[in-house]
């Protein structure tokens, strides 16, 4: 059964920091692009960052150097340490995971709010 469960969102000021985890079971982890995406209120869903099986990353341009993510393939996890939260980072916080073990999969967690106050 594939699962992917995300944790760590939250209530957090302007300026703080979170780290969010999606762990997952039932995926061939080690060989998925895992990525973040966010849906703000009245917006559609947007990338936020990707992490590729070889370890590349891809940022969304309102994110980078402030977030970060990484994945730990020992533990089928992976993390978006997000520094220098600002109120417009505020939505719902969703894991995807993609790969093309016996066809191809996209695969969505439930989602994470994450709220950050001016």
């Amino acid at each position: 059964q594939v699962q992917l469960v995300e944790s760590g969102g939250g209530l957090v000021q302007a300026g703080g920091s979170l780290r969010l985890s999606c762990t997952t079971s039932g995926i061939a982890f080690s060989i998925s692009a895992m990525g973040w995406y966010r849906q703000a209120p009245g917006k559609q869903r947007e990338l936020v960052a990707a992490i590729f099986s070889s370890g590349v990353t891809n940022y969304a341009d309102s994110v980078k150097g402030r977030f970060t993510i990484s994945r730990d393939n020992a533990k089928n996890t992976v993390y978006l340490q997000m520094n220098s939260l600002k109120p417009e980072d505020t939505a719902v916080y969703y894991c995807n995971c993609q790969n093309d073990y016996l066809g191809k999969n996209n695969y969505w967690g439930r989602g994470t709010q994450v709220t950050v106050s001016s």
